[in-house]
């Protein structure tokens, strides 16, 4: 008598926790688990693990897989951003060299100018005070 209320009490546990996770079809399929297997899993659930299903063990390792994966591009993309950043600061360094050399020329240039026109000045006097005018 008891191993029947159990089996009933499994078959109705089985049925209620089918019907939560699948509707009415789970109902079926886990009452008729909870009558076969004493209520082993709700519609079945319990033969999914990866001691009895082969296709659990295969798809953790397909995950592994892709998460290496996964892994590799990113270290991949950081390495690239690496070399973007150098080549970025090379970049403003030569141009800051570059303009600095600029500001130096024209500093000179401006001197020179000032020079000029302090020679021409004084060639100016010179004739002024040499020729008479």
């Amino acid at each position: 008598m008891g191993n029947l209320l159990g089996t009933i009490a499994h078959t109705v546990a089985g049925a209620a926790t089918g019907f939560l996770a699948g509707g009415p079809a789970g109902a079926v399929a886990g009452g008729v688990n909870g009558m076969v297997n004493g209520g082993g899993g709700p519609s079945g659930f319990g033969n999914i693990q990866p001691a009895t299903d082969a296709t659990v063990p295969m798809a953790q390792a397909m995950n592994k897989a892709y998460e290496m994966e996964n892994l590799l591009l990113q270290g991949e993309q950081l390495r690239h951003q690496t070399a973007m950043q150098l080549q970025t600061q090379q970049f403003d360094e030569v141009q800051d060299e570059k303009s600095e050399q600029m500001r130096e020329m024209n500093t000179l240039r401006t001197v020179a100018m000032k020079q000029r026109e302090s020679d021409d000045k004084i060639v100016k006097e010179f004739i002024k005070t040499a020729g008479g005018e």
